[in-house]
């Protein structure tokens, strides 16, 4: 088993399109994947597990892989949730919020 920790970077959380992308990435891997959010536990394969997780900005998140390419399988999940291409958007941490106290924009 590879765990691994991971802290959701967006300011809107981790909501439905970053959800559908993750399970994109865990489907690529043989290995089980699941994020533990306190005593909740998602499947990356399923986008409903993930959500209900309602993991906000700033949560921190545990990867466990199990199988045999658990090592590659819990780095991509990893380097997702430290990449800008999750939903479009730069990471909370990212000059482009930090400019603007990190805060998302507002709808009109």
């Amino acid at each position: 088993m590879k765990r691994s920790k991971v802290v959701v970077p967006w300011p809107e959380g981790l909501h439905l399109r970053p959800a559908v992308k993750l399970v994109q990435v865990a489907k690529r891997f043989q290995s089980t994947i699941h994020l533990r959010c306190g005593e909740k536990i998602a499947d990356l394969r399923s986008f409903l597990s993930i959500m209900a997780l309602c993991a906000t900005m700033g949560t921190g998140l545990d990867v466990e892989a199990v199988g045999e390419d658990e090592q590659d399988a819990a780095r991509a999940v990893a380097q997702f949730f430290s990449s800008s291409s999750a939903d479009g958007g730069a990471p909370a941490n990212t000059p482009l919020l930090a400019e603007r106290g990190g805060q998302p924009r507002k709808a009109p």
